[in-house]
């Protein structure tokens, strides 16, 4: 067996040191929408009056400016606007904000700058103003286009108006990519592929297909719908929607991201490839590497509460956690063997400041168990470690270091 480079080290020497830092994005959470899925586990609230958008911009930038001092100097590769209903905001005020952020930060001229979209609030006027305010990518969440399907899962839009969304989208933006859901309730194989297949011919070239499933603490969790998919009635259905976008040239380049050849979304593999992140709005999450440690912000959930205190004391609504060195493995190995060729086995150490000797011991059981591939140069999962990649990830959630 390939033997994985080791480093005389003992346990107890183990702590975070980084030498370099890995690239760095910006997540920015725009928390209404219209009305809440019963699926959904984003902090979102549905929208009761009108929206003050000028105190969220604020908010948002003085949020900026409260966490420059982390990452002073540091290029922004990505942007993501999501949510919640990110068009709730005008053009006007997304020129506002992004304007405010390339004076504040560094943003590369290529940055990718994506912004989620819900068909039923698509409006050709309103996106052609995203689309000049600098917005390059659009992520739609169609999740099916049939009707009756859509009703179930509390969607607003039609199939109708999800085409008519996509049309326009490949019209005003370089990329798009949508969502689909599959294993709904009462879905059939034939329902399935029809789904993708009508996905597929909208000629959009990412498209991320993942499962329905109950998310604790929403409305399907405490009440499931009937008629939900037994476990190989899922495995039918799963099978079915991957071969369908792999025979269109579809790579299956994440663990239910697909996409066509320079399509990925830029911005989620920095997530995947454990790169850092600022998070900036209400409940907005972020990952920030020092010399020294991993930290992780949270910010205020409500709304309410996270504009007051932007508006008082900007450290009130933020949370910073350190993220210890027993963890460290796990957190990394959570997002990179998401990805179908893993990483270089070299990031582990330049992305969590430990040597990868420490969970040398890790590595050899999932090769042994053929969850992991025996190219020592590489962390990747084999396709049985990507069929139970949950059984893969235990490995390290487990790993004493």
């Amino acid at each position: 067996m390939p033997e994985y480079p080791v480093l005389l080290q003992t346990p107890q020497s183990y702590s975070p040191h980084l030498s370099s830092f890995p690239p760095l994005s910006l997540y920015i959470h725009i928390p209404w929408c219209i009305r809440k899925c019963p699926y959904c586990d984003f902090n979102s609230h549905q929208l009761k009056q009108d929206l003050d958008e000028q105190a969220y911009i604020a908010a948002l930038l003085t949020d900026l400016e409260t966490e420059l001092p982390y990452f002073w100097g540091r290029p922004v590769h990505t942007i993501f606007i999501g949510g919640g209903t990110p068009r709730l905001i005008s053009a006007a005020a997304f020129e506002q904000l992004l304007s405010g952020i390339r004076a504040r930060v560094n943003l590369l001229p290529t940055a990718e700058i994506t912004l989620e979209a819900n068909p039923g609030t698509f409006e050709r006027n309103r996106f052609a103003g995203f689309a000049a305010a600098g917005i390059n990518r659009l992520s739609i969440g169609v999740q099916s286009f049939a009707d009756d399907k859509l009703t179930t899962l509390g969607r607003i839009h039609s199939s109708n108006e999800a085409l008519s969304a996509i049309e326009s989208g490949l019209i005003l933006f370089p990329k798009v990519n949508i969502d689909l859901m599959y294993a709904l309730p009462d879905q059939t194989i034939k329902q399935a592929e029809e789904d993708i297949q009508t996905a597929i011919a909208t000629g959009v070239q990412h498209i991320s297909a993942y499962q329905l499933t109950l998310e604790p603490n929403t409305p399907f969790a405490h009440t499931p719908p009937p008629l939900l998919p037994d476990d190989d009635h899922i495995v039918d259905i799963e099978e079915t929607v991957h071969t369908a976008l792999q025979r269109a040239g579809f790579t299956r380049y994440e663990t239910s991201a697909f996409a066509q050849p320079q399509q990925e979304c830029q911005h989620n593999l920095n997530y995947w490839q454990f790169g850092d992140y600022i998070g900036i709005g209400a409940g907005a999450h972020g990952k920030i590497s020092t010399a020294q440690a991993i930290e992780r912000t949270t910010r205020s959930r409500h709304p309410k509460d996270y504009l007051q205190a932007m508006q008082q004391q900007p450290q009130h609504a933020i949370t910073r956690r350190q993220v210890s060195v027993q963890d460290l493995p796990f957190e990394f190995m959570l997002n990179a063997l998401r990805l179908t060729a893993g990483v270089p086995s070299t990031w582990f150490s330049e992305r969590t400041g430990l040597p990868l000797a420490s969970i040398q011991h890790t590595i050899t059981e999932a090769v042994e168990r053929g969850l992991l591939d025996t190219n020592p140069l590489y962390l990747r999962p084999t396709a049985l470690g990507r069929s139970f990649l949950n059984d893969l990830l235990a490995l390290f959630l487990k790993s004493d270091i």
